[in-house]
């Protein structure tokens, strides 16, 4: 008989979803938001699908502002993945679509973060909380 694979409850979606290690760490992350920044559970969805050029993508989180427009993303990795040019790379497709004002890209081991400014995204030293990212760009 086929063994049946394990499940982890995301409560963004409110189901149980596959026990992978990418979603281990989208589940920890979920965590991270709502214990660290103070992001209200309601204002986040998981596994956020979207089109960019022919393709369709799914970003791992998106946080929403208080008036439920898009704030920040956040792309997930196993923690073997190393978070290089093209994780980021494609962090900012979903900004493109978006148009965040906050990036963070994390496998769990690794996390960064990154704001919106004139010139691009620059690195942000510290994990904002929910009122700040709404505080530094109103939208």
């Amino acid at each position: 008989m086929p063994e049946t694979p394990s499940r982890i409850y995301d409560p963004l979606r409110r189901k149980m979803v596959a026990d992978t290690p990418e979603e281990r760490v989208r589940q920890w992350f979920i965590g991270q938001l709502g214990q660290i920044a103070q992001v209200p559970e309601w204002l986040m969805m998981s596994e956020v699908q979207m089109t960019f050029g022919q393709k369709t993508w799914r970003a791992d989180i998106l946080v929403y502002s208080r008036d439920a427009k898009p704030l920040a993303v956040v792309e997930c990795k196993r923690p073997d993945v190393k978070i290089d040019a093209a994780v980021a790379e494609q962090a900012l497709r979903y900004h493109a679509v978006q148009n965040v004002k906050f990036i963070f890209l994390t496998n769990g081991t690794s996390t960064y973060i990154y704001r919106k400014e004139d010139a691009g995204f620059t690195p942000l030293g510290h994990f904002p909380t929910y009122q700040e990212m709404n505080t530094e760009c109103p939208l």
